[in-house]
This record gives C-alpha cells, sequence and structure tokens, in this order.
C-alpha cells in the first residue's frame, strides 16, 4: 500500500480544485500582476551597458620570474584586491581630469532630471564628492568567471556616455598599474645608486688606507713579494756567497801557509797565479844558462857570474809573489770574514723587519678582504640597479588591456523577453498564492470545525472506502435558521468512521503542527514544514484547535469515562520518529486539562524523553526502583498541572538492554491506583508474550507519510500477540487538508442553500 503517494496525488488534486475554485482571483491577480510587468516594460529608462575588459597578472617584460610571482598568478586574493583598486574612490577621482567624462556625465544628469534646475548637474563638473557619488553606483566590476579577466562596466540612459565612462575608468586603472610599478622601481632603483654612491666612497677611504698603512709600514711589495721578504731573501743570497767566499780564501790561505815547509812554489794557489809561471819559466831560462855556460866559463867568468844574480833576482822576485800572494789571500780570508759578519748582523735585522711585515701583511689582508667584499656587492648592486633602470623604461605594468568599451547598440535593461518571462511566472505565482490563500480564508470564515463532547454526541458520516477525508461541512451562514432535527440515536461507544487495517481501526488522525501558524498566511502557503522538538511540539499541540478537536474525539474513541478503576493505554509504534511519546504526552495533558488525574509512565529504555520534556528533577525512577526494591509510588514525580503525574524510567547500574522481556505492565502497574487513567509510553518487548495483559487498549502511532503499511500490521498483530484487550491505529502528522474528521455535524439540505 503506497500511501504516500496516493496522499501527495490527492494534495495535488485537491489545489488544482482549489485553484479552480478561484479561478476569478486567479485572473484578476494574475492579470493585474502581468499589466503591471507591461506597463514597468513601457515605462521604465533604457539603460545602456558598455564593458571594457582587462587581464590582470601577466608576467611584465624584464622581470625575472620568481615563487613570489608564480604564486600570485590566478590567485583569488590578489583578483579581489584588483577589484577593490578599480572600485577605489581614487580612481574615480582621477577619471574626471580624463577628457570629455565631466561633459558626459553632466549630459547623463540633465538627460535624467525631467524637472527642477540643472545647476546640481553643473556642479558635477567641480564637486568631486558629488561625481563620485553619482557615477560609482553606475559602475559594475567583475572577474569573468574563473579566468584572470576583469570587466569594467557602466550603465546609462547614453551609449556614447556609458562608452566614454566605462573606456575612462579602463585607461586611469591602466595608468595607474603602469605608473605604481615605475615608481616603485624607480624608488628602488634610487636607493640603489645611493647604495653604490655609498659604497663606492667607501672603497675609495680603504684603499687609500691601505696604501697610507703600506708606507707607513714600509710594506711596498717588489717584483714577486714584499720588499721586506724580498730583501731578506737577497742578505741570505749574499751571506751565502760571503760565506762561501770566505771559505774559499781561507783554504787558499791554509794551502799557502802549509806548503811553505816543501816550498811555497808548489802551492796550487801559487801555481794559479800567471806571475809566478812567468818567474818559474825566466828561472829555469836563467838556470839553464847558467848550467850551460859553467861548462864552458869557470866560475868568476862574467856572464857566468851576471847569470848568477840574474837567478838570485828571479828566485827573489819569486819570494816576494809568493809572500804577495800569501798577504793577498790573507786579505781576501779577512775581507770575507768582515762580510759574512756584516751580512748576518744584516740578516737578523731583516728577520725582525720580515716579522713585523707579517703582522702588518695580515691586517692588511683583512682590510683588502673586506674591500673585496664591498667590492663585489658594489658590482651585485649595480647590475641589479641597471636592470632596475631598464625595467622602468620597458615597463608596461602587470595588467594589459583586452578591448575597450564598444558603443552599445541594444538596451541593456529591460529587455523585452526576459523582462515579459518573468511577469508572466510573477503573475503565475502570484495567481496561484491568491487564490490558495483566498480559498483557505474563506474556509477558516465560512465553515469552522465544530467540536463534539461525549454528552451531546454528533451524527456519524458514513465512512469513505480509502483513507481520503471528507469535506468539512460548513455551518448555517448568518441570518439563516436550520429547521429542528430529532436528535439521532448515540453511536456504539468503540466504534469508528474511518476506515481499518488489519482488522483494526483507526482511531484518530493527529495533524501535523507547523511552526508557521505563527507566520502570515501567505508565508505559510509558500514555505514548507520544519522539524520540531518535543518539547515545541506539546506546546503547539496545546494551542491548536485541530489537534486538540482530535484528541477530543480520541478519548470518545477510546470510551474513555470516569471510574473507579484506572484505565491503562499503552502507545507504542512501528519504528522511532513515529509521534508515540508525542501521542502519549498530548493525551495526557489533553485528559489532565480535562479534570482527569492521570499518570505517564515511561518505558522507553532505548529513547529516554520524559526528563526533558517535562523539567523532571534527577530521579532514579522505576527501574531504580526495582533495584533498591523500594516502591514505584515512591518514583512519582508531580508536574506543573496538578492533574498529571510522570514516572520516568529513570537509570540503574545493571543493564537495561533486555529489562522490558523480564516484567510485565500489569505487575509493573500493581499498586498504582488513585488515577482515572495511566498511560504507558513503551515499545514493544521481543520474546515476552503476556507484557500487555491488563491493559485497556494499544494505540500503534504510525506516520502518515510512511510508503509502507507492513510495519503497522506487525506491529498490531505483535500487540495482540502480547495481550491487549483492544488495539487501534492513530495516524500522526497528517495534513489538515487531507485528514479525516472522525466526528462531524451535519445540517440540514436547506441550511446549504440558505449559505449559498
Amino acid at each position: 500500500m503506497r500511501q504516500a503517494g496516493l496522499t501527495e496525488a490527492l494534495s495535488g488534486l485537491d489545489a488544482l480544485g482549489r485553484i479552480w475554485r478561484r479561478r476569478g482571483v486567479f485572473a484578476i491577480v494574475a492579470g493585474a500582476v502581468l499589466a503591471i510587468a507591461v506597463i514597468a516594460l513601457v515605462v521604465l529608462p533604457v539603460r545602456y551597458l558598455a564593458t571594457a575588459s582587462v587581464i590582470i597578472a601577466e608576467q611584465e617584460p624584464g622581470a625575472n620570474t620568481s615563487a613570489a610571482w608564480a604564486q600570485k598568478v590566478g590567485d583569488p586574493a590578489d583578483m579581489e584586491s584588483q577589484l577593490l583598486v578599480i572600485r577605489s574612490p581614487r580612481l574615480l577621482r582621477q577619471i574626471i581630469s580624463s577628457p570629455g567624462v565631466a561633459d558626459a556625465v553632466v549630459s547623463e544628469c540633465e538627460r535624467g532630471r525631467l524637472l527642477g534646475s540643472t545647476d546640481a548637474c553643473q556642479r558635477l563638473k567641480t564637486d568631486v564628492g558629488a561625481f563620485i557619488d553619482h557615477v560609482e553606483s553606475r559602475f559594475s566590476v567583475a572577474s569573468a568567471g574563473r579566468s584572470r579577466v576583469i570587466n569594467i562596466s557602466y550603465q546609462s540612459g547614453l551609449p556614447d556616455v556609458a562608452q566614454t565612462l566605462a573606456n575612462a575608468l579602463t585607461q586611469t586603472f591602466l595608468e595607474d598599474q603602469r605608473t605604481e610599478g615605475a615608481n616603485s622601481r624607480e624608488v628602488a632603483s634610487s636607493w640603489l645608486w645611493q647604495e653604490l654612491k655609498q659604497l663606492d666612497q667607501q672603497l675609495r677611504e680603504a684603499d687609500d688606507k691601505i696604501q697610507k698603512f703600506r708606507r707607513t709600514k714600509g710594506l711596498m711589495r717588489g717584483a714577486n713579494a714584499p720588499i721586506s721578504s724580498e730583501r731578506l731573501t737577497s742578505i741570505g743570497q749574499q751571506l751565502s756567497q760571503a760565506e762561501a767566499a770566505r771559505a774559499e780564501a781561507a783554504a787558499r790561505l791554509q794551502e799557502i801557509k802549509s806548503e811553505q815547509e816543501r816550498g811555497p812554489t808548489d802551492a796550487p794557489s801559487v801555481l794559479q797565479s800567471r806571475t809566478i809561471a812567468d818567474l818559474k819559466q825566466q828561472l829555469t831560462t836563467v838556470s839553464a844558462q847558467l848550467a850551460s855556460a859553467a861548462g864552458v866559463l869557470g866560475p868568476k867568468h862574467p856572464s857566468i857570474l851576471a847569470l848568477t844574480r840574474e837567478q838570485g833576482s828571479i828566485q827573489q822576485r819569486l819570494v816576494d809573489e809568493m809572500q804577495s800572494i800569501a798577504a793577498s789571500a790573507q786579505k781576501a780570508f779577512d775581507a770575507n770574514t768582515a762580510l759574512v759578519n756584516s751580512l748576518k748582523k744584516q740578516m737578523e735585522t731583516a728577520k725582525a723587519e720580515a716579522g713585523s711585515a707579517t703582522l702588518d701583511e695580515a691586517s692588511i689582508e683583512s682590510m683588502v678582504r673586506d674591500t673585496e667584499i664591498k667590492r663585489q656587492q658594489y658590482a651585485e648592486l649595480y647590475k641589479k640597479a641597471s636592470e632596475l633602470e631598464t625595467e622602468r623604461r620597458v615597463l608596461r605594468g602587470s595588467t594589459r588591456l583586452v578591448s575597450l568599451a564598444e558603443l552599445p547598440s541594444k538596451p541593456f535593461f529591460p529587455k523585452k523577453i526576459p523582462f515579459l518571462a518573468a511577469g508572466m511566472t510573477l503573475a503565475l505565482i502570484f495567481g496561484v498564492g491568491a487564490a490558495l490563500l483566498a480559498d483557505q480564508l474563506g474556509a477558516r470564515l465560512i465553515s469552522p470545525p465544530v467540536p463534539v463532547t461525549p454528552e451531546a454526541p454528533a451524527q456519524q458520516v458514513e465512512a469513505p472506502a480509502v483513507a481520503e477525508a471528507p469535506a468539512i461541512v460548513p455551518e448555517l451562514a448568518e441570518g439563516v435558521t436550520a429547521p429542528e432535527t430529532a436528535t439521532p440515536p448515540a453511536a456504539p461507544e468503540r466504534s469508528s468512521h474511518l476506515p481499518s487495517v488489519a482488522d483494526v481501526s483507526i482511531l484518530a488522525c493527529l495533524p501535523r503542527l507547523k511552526s508557521l501558524r505563527e507566520m502570515s498566511a501567505l508565508g505559510a502557503i509558500l514555505q514548507g514544514h520544519q522539524p520540531l522538538a518535543i518539547p515545541r511540539v506539546l506546546r503547539l499541540a496545546s494551542e491548536d484547535t485541530d489537534f486538540q478537536h482530535t484528541l477530543h474525539d480520541l478519548v470518545h474513541e477510546l470510551g474513555l469515562k470516569r471510574s473507579a478503576r484506572s484505565q491503562r493505554i499503552v502507545v507504542t509504534s512501528p519504528d522511532a520518529g513515529d509521534g508515540k511519546t508525542t501521542t502519549a504526552c498530548a493525551l495526557a495533558e489533553h485528559l489532565a486539562a480535562a479534570g482527569r488525574r492521570v499518570l505517564v509512565v515511561e518505558c522507553d529504555v532505548s529513547h529516554p524523553a520524559f526528563a526533558e520534556i517535562m523539567a523532571l528533577p534527577a530521579s532514579p525512577g522505576w527501574l531504580g526502583a526495582l533495584e533498591r526494591g523500594t516502591p514505584l509510588r515512591d518514583m512519582i514525580l508531580p508536574t506543573a498541572h496538578p492533574s498529571l503525574d510522570v514516572l520516568p524510567i529513570g537509570a540503574t547500574t545493571g543493564p537495561v538492554g533486555d529489562i522490558l522481556d523480564a516484567i510485565s505492565l500489569d505487575g509493573l502497574l500493581a499498586g498504582l491506583d488513585g488515577y482515572d487513567a495511566v498511560i504507558v509510553d513503551t515499545p514493544l518487548p521481543s520474546q515476552r508474550n503476556d507484557f500487555l495483559a491488563g491493559t485497556d487498549w494499544a494505540i500503534v502511532c504510525v506516520r502518515s507519510d510512511r510508503s509502507l503499511i507492513e510495519p503497522a500490521v506487525v506491529t498490531v498483530n505483535r500487540s495482540r500477540a502480547l495481550g491487549a484487550r483492544d488495539v487501534g491505529i492513530v495516524v500522526t502528522m497528517t495534513d489538515v487538508e487531507h485528514r479525516s474528521t472522525p466526528v462531524v455535524q451535519t445540517a440540514p439540505v436547506a441550511a446549504y442553500a440558505g449559505a449559498g
């Protein structure tokens, strides 16, 4: 059984029927709205829209690609910032100086001013604030989808004005972007050139300081090294040569002295002398002549004597020459010794100077290193300054022009086809709303439902074959007297005019409670239902007349009467969310308001809610009473209503999952007397077969929008199997237009004719 589909179909047919009944109202309202749309189409001033486009965040020529720039491309935050820049009053102040802008705005203002003086329009040329107020609302700046293109549009009644203003703002924005980029680079370039000038001055001062330090410390450089180092090297070489010469002179002198005993003529140093060699050759020649002459001549011969004298002279000269050579060797040895001693002293002095120069050179190296760092920094800054200067000269800005605004030829507003389509749509909506509102207000004013009391039972209406609600019969119109009729016989105590399910009668159809009842009637029609909490539902139920009438009819169907014995009513449902707890609490409050003494017992272990619904204090409940062995009557809590008490479920330290399979309601409620009705909110256990024994009624709550009836049938059969005496169904959350009216009061046929 597809109850939800049937209900939806009946709802649609009923809505169409209500509109057809009020077709006159529908036609009047729809025609009026459509006429207003046509008049507005003719009367409204024509507006033209001119649009120019720019694209932002393109890479600038000459700029180095960086991570920051790559992140900027397509960034939504950057797009939004550019939109804010275009809309800023700063740019709007700049466009007033663009050629033709002021005259265009004045002409637009004068065209829109039908009456009055045009002085206010002329003031737009000089009053910047008035100019901005005039054009700001007519500009529209937005990005084109997810692209980086920005559309700059201007609306005006004059197409040439729209084109002029849109292009003026576009050109101003582009020039502002170029100027801003150039200014930033110019500032950076100026700072860099200033830094370069300071670095150049520092380098010059550092070089002068280094040169002065070198001159002061004598750290002039030679061909390959500092002068002190080269001097130390030269002295060392001279000392080596002097020591070698002294050693050679000492050897010659030692050789000459050692050969004096054998004859100085045999010494190698003597033999190396050319003079000694010549003298020896002369001595040899004279000795040979003397020997030759001695063999011929006598010893007294003058020739022999002459040769003897000459030989002696040569020998004397040879001795003198040898002594001269020995003296010369001695002088050479003494001179070399003196030179060696002098060079050694110079070596010590040069070493001291070289050591001091090393420390000075270290200081110089540190100064030179700092200077080199500054010189490298100078080179890098100079390169960067040159690049910035080049970029500034070739910069076009990060924003590019896509297209300027063209002269619009077609009006942007109003467009005939969309405007008429919107007018027809509004006419249809307002016509339908007016028809439904008129039908609803007419039904409320003409035919309100008439409640039936148990003391004066009304005539029953024959039940339909399906769960469709019969129309509510209107009361007599004012001034029409109904003929008196005989009082019909009372209906059976537990009979229902509603259809049955699985041989079980539907006792009542509780209407859906809406928070929209506090709104206007049109708002209640156009808006949907909203889910409500149970305390809110109970408050709305107490204020809802239809809901209270339905509860009154439910009490009548249940046959609840004052008696000495408490009548026990079990409220259950196939599933959670069917309105079981709401129905139990609403029925208890209704009976208590009628003066009955009512006790509500909570047995829903899985979803306890009574403590929150009725704002109860903390209590062990009947679970705690069973665990401690205390009487259940001590766990009963009073409520704000003096005739309504509550027995909450409470809490226990042990498991409570299968507690309902271990008890029966007859045993649980034993001894709780003194109440006219005991209403139990509980699900059905799965195993115990006598759970509902001793109960008068088992009410199965079923939501009206459930698509299947099988769960309700299973719950009804299960209730009977658990020992329920009588079982009935209450349909919850039904629409007011389709719910069945349990008891209605009829009027004679003549009354209908009199009511019109």
